[in-house]
């Protein structure tokens, strides 16, 4: 049983942005924490290629659409006119998140991994894709390539179509530099590799390593967990289930024992 105030005046990194935060923050200030929210993560929508629209006049030439994310799906859906199609191939998705906004647009996923990490959803996933299937997976600049190699080792026709790019916003480097400088962070959230990167970038430029030493890291999925560990950074927290909301939970649990 969690204290319901296990979090009390905890100083809790939300590395989401402003659209994305108000779930995570009130989470936090649920168990009685000080949701910081400095996004180390936005997106933008690339330009309408050739290719991403050969893709959109082409769809129904494919099997399967892959979702990583519920950003891919939204930036997709921002391009895709369902007007003008009679048909669209069955979806996979990773994550209950990218579940969520994909239903919220009326669509319905036909597979969903029982764990949300890449490596389960590629073991699950190829045997429903037969050599010769085509499938279509939109994906950020940063995004891995481990789901299509795989795919195509397997002999499946794939085409990856770089839709938005990941960066980080100007905004949140001054603000986090001067937080960490006066160690007004207690617990570090990152839910990606990406937010790991971001922030990062951040203290080693302004030469901020030390004062990481008194903050309990945790983070979501065992990529972030890796990427924190290639920073030499300890982590404290990583839930066994993938969600915001496991990671609180765990958070607590650790600062409790």
């Amino acid at each position: 049983m969690l204290k319901p105030l296990g979090l009390k005046d905890k100083k809790v990194l939300v590395p989401r942005g402003a659209g994305q935060a108000k779930s995570f923050s009130q989470l936090v200030e649920k168990y009685g924490g000080i949701s910081i929210e400095i996004p180390l993560i936005a997106f933008r929508p690339t330009e309408l290629t050739k290719e991403l629209q050969k893709a959109m006049n082409e769809i129904d030439t494919y099997d399967w659409v892959i979702f990583t994310s519920n950003v891919t799906v939204e930036t997709f859906f921002s391009f895709f006119k369902k007007e003008d199609h009679s048909f669209f191939p069955k979806i996979a998705v990773i994550g209950r998140k990218t579940e969520e906004v994909l239903e919220e647009r009326g669509y319905k996923a036909e597979f969903v991994p029982s764990a949300y990490v890449t490596e389960v959803f590629t073991e699950e996933f190829l045997p429903l894709v037969p050599s010769g299937s085509k499938v279509l997976i939109p994906k950020g600049n940063l995004a891995r390539e481990y789901i299509s190699t795989s795919l195509s080792n397997h002999g499946v026709v794939v085409d990856e179509i770089v839709i938005y790019e990941t960066y980080m916003p100007e905004e949140s480097t001054e603000k986090l530099a001067k937080m960490i400088a006066e160690d007004e962070l207690d617990i570090l959230m990152f839910t990606s590799p990406s937010t790991v990167t971001h922030f990062m970038s951040v203290v080693k430029e302004h030469k901020l390593e030390n004062h990481l030493n008194r903050c309990v890291i945790s983070c979501i999925g065992p990529v972030t967990e890796k990427r924190l560990h290639a920073f030499g950074l300890p982590v404290h927290v990583s839930p066994k289930e993938y969600t915001v909301n496991e990671m609180i939970k765990s958070t607590i649990e650790y600062l409790e024992k």
